[in-house]
C-alpha cells in the first residue's frame, strides 16, 4: 500500500511542476475541485441516462432525442 501512496505522491508532484503549482495546491484541484466535479456531472449523466432508459422501456422516448 505504501507503494500506491508513493506512485500518488509522484503524480500529484509531476502535476504540480507541469503547471507551475505547488504540491499542496495540485493536492487541492485534483481532489477538491476536479473529483467532486466530476463525479457530480457522472451522476448528473447517469441519472438522465436511467430516465432515458425507463421512458424507452415505457415507450414514452423518441429516436431522435
Amino acid at each position: 500500500m505504501s507503494e500506491l501512496f508513493d506512485l500518488c505522491v509522484v503524480v500529484l508532484e509531476w502535476i504540480a511542476q507541469v503547471f507551475g503549482i505547488t504540491y499542496k495546491e495540485a493536492n487541492i484541484w485534483v481532489f477538491v475541485i476536479i473529483e467532486p466535479v466530476l463525479f457530480l456531472f457522472m451522476a448528473a449523466l447517469i441519472l438522465w441516462q436511467r430516465g432515458r432508459i425507463n421512458g424507452m422501456k415505457q415507450g414514452v422516448c423518441k429516436e431522435d432525442d
